[in-house]
Parts: C-alpha cells; structure tokens; sequence
C-alpha cells in the first residue's frame, strides 16, 4: 500500500537535500572550507576579455589635463604655448594576455593603438611690434605599439576578498602630432616640443583610470554578502576561508559553504570535514570547476530537519482508492469493519536528519521516518498504525552548461510495522511502476533545472519487490540491471562532488 506513495515523496526530499542550504552570518561552525572553485586558464581569459572590454569603454573619451609650456627664443623672446582639451577618441587592443602566478594575476594588453585629439595655441610678445601675437588649432595624435600591463593580488579579509593593484604601467612606442589650423605647418616644430610632456600624460592618465576602476572591482568584491538567504529557513554560508591560492594555470577560491540555520535560537550540528577538496582543473578546458564536500549537503539535511520542515500529511495520490478503508477490505479486514469506507491520511514525519554521503561514484541518501495511517472518521482523525520506513537511495548528477539531470536509483526499502490497533497485518506485494517512478523524480527536477533539461528524465528506473516480508522489505535496483552510470564530472578520491561549467556548452 505504501511503496508508491513512499517513493513519490522520499525522491523529491532527497532532491530538496541536495538543492538547499542553509548558513548564517551568525557564529560559523568551523574555519574549514567545505566548497572550492577553481577558475582555469580559460576561465581567467573570459574574466580578462571582460575586463579588457570595461577598461577600453572607460578609456574611450577620456580627458587629459592641459599642458602649458613657456619657451624663450632668441630674439622672439618668451613664447607661452598651451595643449588643451587632450582626449582618447579611441583605443583598439589587438590581443591581449592573462596569467596567474605566485605573486597574482598579470594581464597585459599589447599592440595597442590609440587616436586622440587636441587644441593648441601660442602667443609671445615681442619689442618688434607692439602687439600680442598668437595662433591656435587643431592637431591629431597617433598612437601605435602601446603596451598596458598591471598586476592584480587578492587577499582575504574577514571572510571578504580584498582586491589590490601592485604594479601598472603604460608604454606607448610610436607617439605621433600631426597639427592643422592656422600655419600649422610652421609651428610644427613647437608643438614637437610638447610630445614628451604629452606621452607622460596620457600615460599617467592611463594609469590612474585602470587604478580606479580596480577600486571599484575591490568596492564591488566587498558588496559581496558573507550569506545568502534560500528561504525562511536557511541561508548559505560564502564566507571565503583563506587567501586565494595561484597557480600557472588556475586561480582556486575555499568558502566554509556550509548550511546554518537562519534562526539563532535553532540547535546546529558538527561537520567534519572528509576530504581533501580537489585542486586540478587536470587539463580540461572548463571555466570553472567546484568541489563540494559531502558535509555541505548534510548541514542543509540537519538544519531542515532542525527547523522542523521534514514532516508532511498526505491527503491525494495518483490512485485516491489507495486512501480508503473500503481498498484494503480484504487484507486489513478489521480496518475496514471498524472503519467502513473512510478515508485516510497519511502522516510522514523523519526520525532524523537524512544522512548524505558520497562516493568517487555516486552520490547517496539514508532516510528514516513513520509513517502513521490515520483514518478520517467523521470530523475525527484516528490514527490506527504506524510503520517504520528507512530508504536509501543513490544515483549520479550531471552538468551539462545550464542543464543539471541525473539518474537515483533505489538501494534499499524497509518497512517496519511498530505499532497497530486494526490487527497484525502483512505488507504484501510491492510494485513501484516505471509511471511512477518518472514522476518521483521528474517533479522536482522541473522545480530546480531550466525547463530544457527535463528531457533527461525521460528514462527512469523501475523497481520490482517481491515476497515482502512485514518486518523487511529490501531489493537493490542492481538485481534488475540499473548499474549506476559514472558521470565524467565525479571526483576520483574522497567524498567530495566535482562540477564542472563551461560557457561554450549548450
């Protein structure tokens, strides 16, 4: 009687264990990180094309403070020379590097060229004339060969990234004014004058500008909250432990990643930490790779449990004659004569928290609970027997760009009958058919994935009991050929859950 329903709501809580978390800005349970993610070289070089794009956006348009200049020439005398309204009109990058080391992450932008434009202007005073005479016009600046390069360092701070600038430079190779207006011709060997002072200030002005926007990436990092709400019950824990770790070829950042209840009166376990969380990208081209430690899911499974959310009254199933005294006539027949035709609920509650563990293969649930059968008496609800049900379940998780599927299967049932006021009572033939088991595990797969990858829940398992016993009922899905499938995503050792996102996946 019980078997469907149990597998229609044991399935989706093991997907809501997985799915949820919980941790709080309050007390941490340890200083331990529980989730790595490691950025590699292609992930670095999709960070830096960001950066490099916001950087010449910035540039573009940018004022250069103006260059007054007092020459003394023979006979002419003193000549006041001014450069104003200096701006970038424009920069092209034609490549650009990224590359992590001890000391941080350089990136360089080299080949680089860059138009700008310009007002000049001159007067003197001379004992030749009487007069003040002067000139101005335009004049256009070539830049070719330029190099910008800076190096970037993170440091941890209270749990919070502190992002800083150690070196930044800028070097241009070819620096070329071309005047017009007025006898430009003429002035051109004045306005050569200019060139270094001109060089030195686009240079520092470049410098400044990728300055400032690296303070406000480090403002931007420190937005960042230590905790993320999930929902009235929990929140996780980001809080960064240590310092980021640089290699040639990756960037590795830890948080504690655990799940604590949101309400600080709400008792919180231990976690022991179990492994050594992964730190090699081994060579694949993914952005981002992360670890999860199995201690991450079984926080989130404590604090549920702790908030008391892990019970529920069944009212409605696929086949509603199952909550009917009248279906079981003839196999609990002194339910029936005490009970005629009623209907019934059934009242699920978990005796402790599921318990979550994983393996280089599979990842796996345990979940213990009662199951008490209430009847509907009248405006009486009677409780008439309660039975003791332990699943474990198992299966493996893929990610695939924005799509997450999986397949669980079924490793274990027990059904336990502790306690009855209808008689002793066997539990007979249990049959989990292929319809329902597609629902148990589609349901809440469309609740958390994009609507896309719900395709690959096409091919569910069946499982078949048979000869159930009333104090166990116990088949493994490996006695009807549903092996576990090995995702390339798992990790070789430890208990810990490698994913793995590339942005070129669809």
């Amino acid at each position: 009687m019980a078997s469907p329903l149990l597998f229609r709501l044991l399935l989706p809580l093991l997907f809501l264990l997985v799915s949820s978390g919980s941790s709080s800005i309050l007390r941490l349970q340890s200083d331990d990180a529980y989730i790595s993610a490691v950025v590699s070289e292609k992930g670095l070089a999709f960070a830096k094309d960001l950066l490099v794009g916001r950087a010449v956006e910035s540039l573009t348009s940018l004022r250069i403070r103006d260059i007054e200049k007092s020459v003394g020439i023979p006979i002419v005398g003193v000549v006041r020379m001014v450069a104003s309204n200096i701006t970038l009109e424009a920069i092209h990058v034609s490549s650009s590097t990224v590359q992590p080391g001890e000391s941080g992450i350089v990136i360089v932008a080299s080949g680089t060229t860059a138009n700008l434009s310009m007002d000049w202007f001159y007067s003197y005073t001379t004992w030749l004339v009487p007069f003040e005479i002067s000139d101005k016009g335009g004049a256009f600046i070539q830049v070719e060969g330029m190099e910008v390069g800076l190096t970037m360092t993170m440091e941890n701070k209270n749990g919070t990234l502190e992002l800083s600038v150690t070196q930044c430079g800028c070097y241009m190779e070819n620096f070329v004014i071309t005047l017009n207006g007025g006898a430009s011709w003429f002035y051109q060997g004045f306005l050569n004058a200019f060139a270094d002072q001109i060089r030195s200030a686009v240079e520092d002005a470049i410098v400044k500008k990728i300055n400032e926007g690296a303070l406000k990436l480090d403002s931007l990092l420190k937005t960042v909250p230590n905790k993320i709400d999930v929902d009235k019950v929990s929140a996780l824990n980001v809080t960064f432990v240590n310092d980021p770790t640089f290699t040639n070829s990756s960037v590795e950042f830890d948080i504690n990643g655990l799940f604590i209840s949101l309400d600080k009166t709400s008792a919180r376990g231990y976690f022991q930490k179990t492994s050594q969380l992964s730190h090699s990208c081994n060579g694949t081209q993914k952005m981002l790779w992360m670890s999860l430690d199995e201690s991450v899911f079984n926080s989130a499974s404590d604090v549920y449990f702790q908030a008391g959310v892990m019970h529920w009254v069944v009212e409605k199933i696929p086949d509603q004659s199952f909550l009917n005294t009248a279906r079981w006539k003839y196999l609990i027949p002194q339910l029936y004569k005490k009970y005629p035709n009623d209907d019934m609920l059934l009242n699920m509650s978990l005796n402790s928290p599921p318990g979550i563990w994983i393996t280089p293969q599979k990842i796996g649930a345990t979940i213990s609970l009662d199951m008490t059968i209430d009847v509907l008496d009248g405006s009486k609800t009677i409780p008439v027997a309660c039975i003791s049900v332990v699943v474990s379940v198992s299966g493996v998780v893929e990610i695939s760009g924005n799509n997450l599927a999986g397949q669980v299967e079924l490793d274990d049932f027990t059904l336990t009958l502790k306690w009855s006021d209808v008689g002793n009572f066997h539990m007979y033939l249990i049959q989990v058919a292929d319809n329902c088991c597609h629902t148990c595990i589609s349901q809440p797969i469309e609740e958390l994935v994009p609507h896309d990858s719900r395709r690959h829940c096409q091919n569910c398992a069946v499982l078949v009991v048979h000869n159930v016993k009333q104090e166990q009922v116990g088949e493994s899905m490996q006695n009807h050929g549903h092996g576990s499938k090995k995702a390339d995503e798992w990790g070789q050792t430890g208990r810990c859950y490698h994913g793995s996102l590339d942005k070129t996946e669809n």
